[in-house]
């Protein structure tokens, strides 16, 4: 599989965000833009990304409704991955251990919580953050976590404020709500 990027100014916390974009859809997105990669030399996939993103990121698009490639994830985790993006709309959250639950991965017993725990592991491993809206899981008692960056909780908060799940705060930076 062959990845070439797109990078999108966002007003994340995180900073600009890249997707990798292959002949079949977005393969791949990321927060954080370290490091050369090769560009997308594709314009209509190119603008189609940056045209999306930015209308989500504007507050004009609930939905980025760009083709997905989820040759990246595989076994339980594309399970997962599949249920999130099917059932957890936009100003929607889940539970980890909801998710477990709907996902019918875990069909095994197993200590109390490992399925949950084992979910919040997926999210931090998804290939295609804001498409497969891990932002939308949540800990049963809070926000939980969102990758281990300074910026992570911080973004994870970003985007549920955008989507009407959290209310904005005087310092919010997005969109008119």
């Amino acid at each position: 599989m062959e990845l070439s990027w797109v990078t999108v100014p966002t007003p994340l916390p995180s900073g600009p965000m890249r997707f990798g974009v292959t002949d079949r859809g977005v393969a791949a997105a990321g927060y954080v833009c370290d490091g050369p990669v090769p560009e997308c030399t594709d314009a209509r996939r190119a603008d189609l990304v940056r045209a999306r993103v930015g209308e989500y990121f504007a507050g004009g698009r609930r939905e980025l409704e760009l083709p997905i490639d989820w040759r990246l994830a595989s076994g339980p985790h594309l399970a997962v991955l599949r249920r999130l993006w099917a059932d957890v709309g936009w100003g929607s959250t889940i539970t980890y251990g909801e998710l477990a639950a709907r996902s019918g991965v875990f069909t095994e017993p197993s200590e109390p919580g490992v399925p949950a725990r084992t979910v919040g592991q997926m999210m931090g491993a998804n290939p295609l953050p804001l498409l497969v809206p891990c932002h939308r899981v949540v800990a049963a008692d809070g926000l939980g976590g969102f990758g281990g960056a300074w910026h992570g909780v911080e973004t994870k908060r970003w985007l549920l404020t955008l989507e009407g799940v959290l209310p904005p705060t005087l310092d919010w930076s997005g969109p008119e709500l």
